[in-house]
């Protein structure tokens, strides 16, 4: 694992081969099976994830109990709620993986120290803060207010690999339709001709 880590924090092109050595040491790996929870709702935010294989779903539950996901993390990224990570607070959304997963985490007194010890460390963070709010940016531009058929030929040509690698139900809970309705969408688009 450390090697894919360590690759993901030498293509940042901001730290020295002995700053990554060192924050390599910090985060620590975890196994997790598909359904696991790297993060529940409501539990204090201990941890920022680098997820070196498999895939995960940050969600909320709402008044009638039903999963409302917000994205997914593949390999090379980052998984934790970060505003309440950063204040130590109770999370607003449970993290889940939906595919056997190996997690490499640090602790939020680790990353507190690591961040003393390794400056440059914050370049990294801010980077990967910048992209978590692009990608909000882009849920909400891409699917509120769109079609069923506008939502689902959007991830077909931005984001594949949802199709490939995350369940129906989940998908259709990203998009914000129900499953019912993504079933009947995909029948649409993948008859001969309608593309």
């Amino acid at each position: 694992m450390t090697n894919v880590f360590e690759n993901y924090l030498s293509s940042t092109g901001g730290l020295l081969a002995d700053e990554i050595n060192l924050s390599a040491q910090f985060f620590k790996p975890l196994n997790l099976k598909k359904g696991d929870f790297f993060i529940r709702e409501g539990e204090i935010c201990r941890h920022i994830g680098f997820i070196v294989s498999g895939a995960v779903k940050a969600y909320a539950i709402d008044d009638e109990g039903k999963e409302n996901i917000t994205c997914f993390k593949f390999e090379n990224e980052f998984v934790t709620s970060f505003p309440e990570f950063m204040m130590q607070e109770k999370s607003r959304r449970s993290m889940r993986t939906v595919e056997d997963s190996v997690i490499y985490r640090i602790s939020y007194p680790d990353y507190q120290h690591l961040l003393g010890q390794v400056t440059s460390l914050n370049g990294v963070i801010k980077s990967v803060i910048e992209q978590e709010y692009n990608q909000k940016e882009r849920y909400m531009l891409n699917y509120n207010n769109r079609s069923a058929v506008d939502k689902y030929r959007h991830v077909l040509s931005h984001e594949p690999m949802l199709v490939q690698r995350i369940a129906t139900q989940d998908l259709a809970s990203y998009l914000g339709i129900t499953q019912r309705s993504l079933t009947r969408v995909k029948g649409q688009i993948h008859k001969p001709n309608v593309l």
